[in-house]
């Protein structure tokens, strides 16, 4: 097992501007000139890749704990029988299609559409898988200085008017322009194209989907909101984990992984989202993001 308290020891003696982080980033040990350097170095604070990226002479270390690698593999083999699972059902409706076609009297060119709706959900699922282990692996920054929101919500919440419509759902947008977000645009951009992506898929026709913008006292709050089927209160919990669906939602084409990525992207980024629903009275996700 690691020995984190010699760890700390012999980082505290150095005089050079050390600090060792867990694999969550977050502070083991620090040395006296890094938690100068800093600010400050508590153990348990989590120090981002931008605020670590800040100091050219901070020395960053990472400590691997080996007793946490038998639950990373099991971890990791789960995740890949959920993607083989996942990418099992496209490819075998995908061959019933192309069996079909070759048969007397079939309408090709409705079977050819419906093949291609499948390719298109394979590759959707394939690019979210990539993006998740991006994330992961830290090979995508999330939070590199911080965003006016506003004009982007505005602009994406716009490209989504064509498919809300084509799913009788009507969008609203209630955003402060004051408020800065710690995401890169283009996090911000994929947090809200999933939670929107999300509420047109399972609202249902007729449902008002709400994007809100505030800056309260505890910090920036990006909420998405919508008046239509909800959530059972089983579902609810597990809303978040990968390629989990609701009874409601098995029947669709969705991925299974965009709130899995929401959550990751505003963790990240010191935030945390939580949601709350009732069935037949909407769903409503929260992220809320730290103070500047």
């Amino acid at each position: 097992m690691v020995n984190k308290e010699r760890i700390g020891a012999v980082v505290a003696s150095s005089r050079e501007p050390i600090v060792v982080l867990d694999s969550e980033r977050r502070i083991v040990a620090a040395s006296e000139p890094a938690a100068r350097a800093l600010g400050g170095a508590e153990p348990g604070r989590r120090l981002g890749e931008e605020q670590a990226a800040a100091h050219s002479d901070l020395l960053v270390l990472f400590l691997e704990s080996p007793p946490e690698f038998p639950a990373y593999q099991e971890l990791r083999q789960g995740f890949t029988a959920a993607v083989s699972h996942e990418l099992r059902t496209p490819l075998a409706r995908l061959l019933v299609l192309l069996e079909s076609a070759t048969l007397p009297g079939s309408d090709v060119a409705e079977l050819a559409e419906q093949a291609r709706q499948e390719v298109e959900q394979a590759r959707e699922l394939i690019d979210d898988v990539l993006f998740l282990g991006e994330l992961e692996t830290g090979r995508e920054v999330v939070s590199l200085g911080r965003t006016q929101a506003k004009p982007i919500v505005e602009e994406i919440v716009a490209s989504f008017a064509e498919r809300a419509n084509h799913a009788e759902i009507s969008l609203q947008v209630r955003a402060d322009g004051r408020v800065e977000l710690p995401l890169r645009p283009r996090m911000l951009r994929v947090v809200l194209e999933n939670l929107l992506a999300n509420t047109i898929r399972y609202a249902g026709p007729g449902s008002t989907c709400t994007v809100e913008l505030t800056n309260p006292a505890g910090g920036p709050l990006l909420t998405v909101s919508d008046d239509g089927k909800g959530v059972d209160a089983a579902d609810l919990p597990r809303l978040f984990e990968r390629f989990y669906r609701g009874d409601q939602a098995r029947t669709s084409r969705g991925t299974g992984l965009g709130l899995a990525i929401v959550k990751h992207v505003v963790t990240s980024a010191g935030g945390e989202v939580e949601a709350s629903s009732d069935p037949g009275r909407g769903l409503e996700i929260r992220a809320r993001f730290p103070l500047s």
